[in-house]
């Protein structure tokens, strides 16, 4: 058992998930996450951005596991708990 796997794939879910949060602000609103992130807070949608943006973490978890990386898998889902955990703080 790697513990580096466990990292890579908690980076892995992270990643996926700002890069999903970046993706919804693009597609379905006019701000942008890294530019207007001072709005997004105070308008106090930051938690929900950030949990639509953590649905990407799904389509992770399922390539993760289709191709045998099952400590990957875990870093990815102990990511998306992390970031459950911070959206009921934000």
């Amino acid at each position: 058992m790697k513990k580096t796997d466990l990292l890579i794939g908690l980076f892995i879910g992270i990643a996926s998930a700002l890069l999903g949060s970046s993706l919804f602000l693009a597609f379905f609103t006019q701000y942008n996450l890294f530019k207007d992130f001072d709005a997004i807070r105070a308008e106090e949608i930051l938690g929900k951005v950030i949990t639509l943006g953590a649905v990407l973490n799904i389509i992770v978890f399922f390539i993760l596991l289709k191709k045998n990386k099952e400590l990957m898998a875990r870093g990815v889902v102990l990511a998306t708990i992390i970031l459950a955990i911070a959206t009921l703080f934000l």
